[in-house]
């Protein structure tokens, strides 16, 4: 068997990621990591998945999130946690890898934190483009936190957004987002309530932290021919829709096993209808049908999306020359001699002896 000339992983940093998008433009890493994914969702079939392992605690979660196909293996280490903000410290934080099925070799280590704002904005975009009405011009923006930027510039880049209501409980957070976002074309409205800022809007997206069970969007801010994008709902014991907006929707999800156990879609029983995204993008399924239809999608985030974002930033890091390589395996003369790394210490200390 031919031995692989090196086993050095490459390491992505939160800079690097950073830079890459410095480089490539905001617009073009989320048109492109949205082509990824829905490339990806295209051959469903070809990947080996599973709903994500989630470890819960009193403060939030911590979760793997694996899937592969013939070729490579992807995870990602992710947590959730609404009351870091108090200590200083992001709400999610992640990293994910990508490794060689055949050998096993880690060729990617990166990190995942940014990269996953930017995969599940890029994510929304794709479901919205397939769900929402073309038209849709005004969305409304319901939390505005860490993700929000990047749900507001994907939906503004990617299906021509213009006009953005805003909403947050903390009003801090509100005016960060019109700081970030004020040299942008896009009009920004503060609203004084989930209501104020619904209404009239073609698209609404929800991207909460805290983990509760919150009616934050109810049926009678429901208008006809609306798209729901509900992003905050991604675990056990935390929604944010009242289970009267699913009923009254056309509701869409990525992976249908674990929406069942984390989305809103937690909150219905188990022969709720509901269709894969996948099959939409296929065409092996309706997406809208009407201009009147509710459509809502149920989004928790599924290992797929990271794959796609792992793989998208690999190609695009590879292409910048951004990124170093890690010893992070060891590299042997001989496979089986794992001892001789530390030979040299151990003769040291026999000698001592």
């Amino acid at each position: 068997m031919k031995r692989p000339n090196s086993v050095r992983t490459q390491f992505l940093s939160a800079h690097d990621v950073a830079e890459i998008v410095a480089k490539m433009g905001l617009a073009q890493v989320l048109r492109g990591m949205a082509d990824y994914i829905e490339a990806d969702f295209l051959r469903w079939s070809d990947f080996d998945k599973c709903a994500r392992v989630a470890s819960h605690s009193a403060g939030g979660v911590i979760e793997l999130m694996p899937i592969s196909d013939a070729k490579t293996y992807a995870f990602k280490y992710v947590n959730g946690h609404p009351k870091n903000t108090l200590l200083g410290l992001p709400t999610v934080m992640a990293f994910g890898v990508l490794a060689d099925v055949d050998t096993g070799v880690p060729h990617l280590l990166s990190e995942l934190t940014l990269t996953t704002a930017l995969r599940t904005a890029a994510m929304s975009a794709v479901a919205a483009r397939a769900l929402a009405r073309a038209a849709s011009r005004c969305m409304a923006l319901i939390g505005n936190g860490a993700q929000s930027e990047f749900q507001a510039l994907a939906f503004h880049h990617l299906l021509g957004i213009e006009e953005l209501r805003l909403f947050d409980t903390d009003r801090s957070a509100t005016a960060k987002l019109v700081r970030n976002l004020r040299h942008t074309p896009l009009r920004l409205i503060v609203c004084q309530s989930v209501a104020h800022a619904v209404r009239g809007s073609d698209i609404v997206t929800t991207v909460t932290a805290d983990k509760t069970h919150a009616t934050i969007l109810t049926p009678g801010l429901i208008q006809p021919g609306m798209h729901i994008n509900g992003v905050g709902g991604d675990c056990p014991g935390k929604t944010e829709l009242h289970a009267d907006v699913l009923r009254g929707a056309s509701v869409f999800v990525e992976y249908e096993p674990q929406t069942r156990i984390e989305g809103d879609l937690q909150q219905m029983p188990g022969d709720f209808p509901v269709t894969e995204l996948w099959q939409v993008l296929a065409g092996r399924a309706p997406g809208r049908i009407a201009p009147s239809q509710v459509t809502l999608f149920d989004s928790v985030g599924f290992a797929l999306e990271d794959y796609s974002a792992l793989r998208y930033m690999d190609d695009a890091a590879r292409e910048l020359g951004v990124g170093r390589p890690l010893s992070l395996i060891p590299e042997l003369t001989q496979p089986k001699d794992l001892f001789s790394l530390v030979r040299p210490a151990f003769k040291d200390l026999s000698l001592a002896a």
